[in-house]
């Protein structure tokens, strides 16, 4: 058999080609090597790239033999399993779209999709998804075939188009040993053009918008990430994100299977951290806030620690900090850092990366918005080399990276290999690349919009250093100004606002206005912890919002914030709201991005306040609650001035 080195080295990650071939390629030169593991019911189950190009075949000739063809999709619902991920990949074998939903997606969201394309078929992963499916059906919008992957609480369920995953397999199977050439043509039916994955936008701004990216978009887009040190082959990933996440597919399928990682999948989302360790991952991505919570849980622990504990934690955990920040400026480390970090590590270090996961972590990654500094600077010191992320849905997730020896704080990295950035005259950052999708599905005014000359409008305002490192200042749709005509961009403020761990989402809001203000979202994990340290009662998140010394709490964050903004621009009043912004309230999307208009609109009682010179507000705000009931809560607000 080929060794993985001679794999590794004789393929040059040629993008004409399919996620099934290199699949199928895997099977042949890899094949008892392990491709994926998922935990089920607290044990690590096995799948080989033999067996996993065998399922993927049987559910594809399954598929098939139901009737989906080139111009089906497959809704897949539920959270990341080897066999969803198979069922996505059987989807794009047979040149239809695998369209991928977050699992916590409300019937209107569903609705959409499947409104938008031929959708007669879903991929769901439990009862609760099946439900879903069903109900859509009681409301006159029907899928005639649902393939269910967790039997439990399904085995009386009547529904005429219901199938287990295992009786797909069964039949996709019989199909393939009936037909000895259906292997074949299966495997090389796929075209580099044709689609591998059906996302969508983010949609800030109204519906979200269709992106079909083919085998050549993300193939393209591995590759350049490959070339400008983002993974390597062989790389060991926590397949964690949503995967109706274009970074998810992007990172765990695409170069999943075109560089064979071992692709590790967490029992559920709540044990994520206990696997993280399980796993000890070579390559992870999380959003911000992801790691945020990590940091506040480290805090967390050392409070409540030892004494002893807590002195060497401060010792040479500031010592790294110091070191990290000597280095991030230029500067030379101190020697009495330089001789602290190796003892450092055996001692503080070395235990904690342990306990999270992070010992064999080589590529660290943060994207999706700006990560707080002293987080950022934090996982530095303690010798997780984070680095800053880039991408777009329309991009196959890659445009730029951040070198692992060339980190700057306020930069997003380098344009990746094969991708050209460029900035137009209004300030927004353009990008061309193999990975550029051609268009939003069946929406030809977006797609122009969208598309000039084989460059891609991103949306991004910022501007390129001289020495090609990207900033990204936020959303160009989002550049306003003040009454006074002060320009500004309200999510560059809000980002920076959430480095603090007690803030969860913030609405900056000042357009046309005399000054600026912010709607706030305290993080009800962190500020509850903070509240009961300090013996601080409270009943509900409502409650603990508009307590006294929390609003103190925020107010210092607001001021941390106000302490880099021009005169013109510093934030005059907050107001800590009653619940958080709720993507099942329509509030922001999946991602946690902000629905201005919707919030706008929703909260305008407290902005007219604010604006009116009022000290408190009376507002009512809809909740809408896991069975799609509509609610409604009820609380006087504080208006603070800062």
């Amino acid at each position: 058999m080929q060794s993985t080195e001679k794999h590794s080295s004789t393929w040059d990650l040629q993008p004409d080609t399919t996620l099934i071939r290199i699949l199928a390629r895997n099977a042949e030169v890899l094949g008892n090597r392990v491709a994926m593991r998922e935990k089920h019911l607290g044990i690590w189950q096995e799948t080989t790239w033999a067996q996993m190009l065998e399922a993927t075949l049987a559910c594809a000739a399954g598929l098939q033999g139901m009737g989906f063809g080139s111009e089906d999709a497959l809704l897949v619902l539920g959270d990341n399993r080897p066999n969803l991920y198979m069922g996505m990949l059987a989807a794009g074998m047979l040149g239809g779209y695998a369209m991928p939903a977050y699992p916590d997606a409300t019937p209107d969201e569903i609705r959409h999709f499947i409104q938008e394309t031929h959708l007669r078929f879903a991929l769901a992963e439990d009862q609760e998804q099946v439900d879903k499916v069903l109900d859509l059906g009681e409301a006159g919008t029907t899928i005639e075939h649902i393939v269910y992957d967790e039997p439990r609480g399904l085995t009386h369920y009547q529904h005429p188009g219901l199938l287990s995953w295992e009786k797909l397999q069964a039949q996709g199977a019989q199909r393939l040993s009936a037909e000895p050439d259906l292997r074949r043509r299966l495997i090389e039916n796929a075209t580099p053009q044709g689609p591998a994955v059906f996302v969508h936008s983010s949609g800030t701004t109204g519906k979200p918008k269709g992106v079909v990216l083919s085998h050549r978009n993300i193939l393209t887009g591995v590759g350049n990430a490959f070339r400008g040190g983002a993974f390597d082959f062989g790389e060991s990933v926590l397949a964690y994100l949503p995967m109706a996440w274009v970074g998810d597919f992007a990172i765990t399928m695409g170069a999943g299977v075109a560089l064979h990682f071992t692709i590790n999948i967490p029992e559920r989302q709540e044990t994520v951290l206990h696997d993280l360790r399980e796993v000890a991952p070579s390559f992870y991505l999380a959003a911000p806030r992801s790691w945020d919570n990590m940091l506040t849980t480290i805090q967390v622990r050392m409070e409540d620690s030892t004494p002893l504990k807590k002195w060497l934690y401060d010792v040479f955990m500031n010592s790294a900090l110091k070191a990290e920040r000597q280095k991030l400026e230029g500067k030379p480390i101190a020697l009495k850092e330089k001789l602290l970090r190796p003892l450092g590590e055996l001692v503080i270090f070395g235990p904690i990366k342990d306990q999270f996961g992070l010992t064999h972590l080589k590529h660290a990654f943060t994207g999706g918005e700006a990560i707080g500094e002293d987080t950022f600077v934090f996982y530095r010191a303690l010798g997780v080399q984070l680095r800053q992320f880039y991408g777009q849905t329309e991009n196959s997730a890659f445009t730029a990276l951040q070198d692992a020896q060339e980190v700057r704080l306020h930069t997003v990295g380098k344009p990746l290999p094969g991708v050209e950035v460029k900035i137009a005259d209004n300030g927004e950052i353009m990008v061309r690349s193999g990975s550029v999708f051609s268009g939003y599905y069946k929406l030809e005014k977006a797609t122009q919009e969208a598309l000039e000359n084989g460059w891609l409008h991103t949306g991004d305002a910022g501007y390129l250093e001289p020495d090609g490192h990207i900033v990204v200042l936020g959303r160009l749709s989002e550049v306003v100004y003040t009454a006074k005509g002060e320009r500004f961009i309200p999510n560059y403020i809000e980002n920076r606002l959430k480095f603090s761990p007690y803030i969860k989402d913030a609405a900056v809001l000042g357009k046309d206005r005399d000054s600026l203000a912010v709607m706030v979202c305290i993080d009800m994990e962190a500020v509850g912890h903070w509240a009961e340290v300090r013996g601080i009662s409270y009943m509900s998140y409502a409650d603990l919002s508009q307590n006294p010394e929390v609003l103190k709490l925020i107010a210092q964050a607001v001021q941390r914030v106000n302490a880099i903004l021009p005169d013109a621009l510093k934030l005059r009043h907050f107001v800590s709201l009653h619940k958080e912004f709720d993507p099942d309230d329509g509030e922001v999307t999946r991602t946690r991005k902000l629905r201005r208009n919707v919030i706008e609109q929703r909260y305008a009682p407290v902005i007219e306040a604010i604006y009116s010179g009022q000290k408190s507000v009376t507002m009512k705000a809809q909740i809408t609650y896991e069975t799609g009931e509509v609610g409604s809560i009820e609380r006087e607000l504080s208006i603070q001035e800062v």
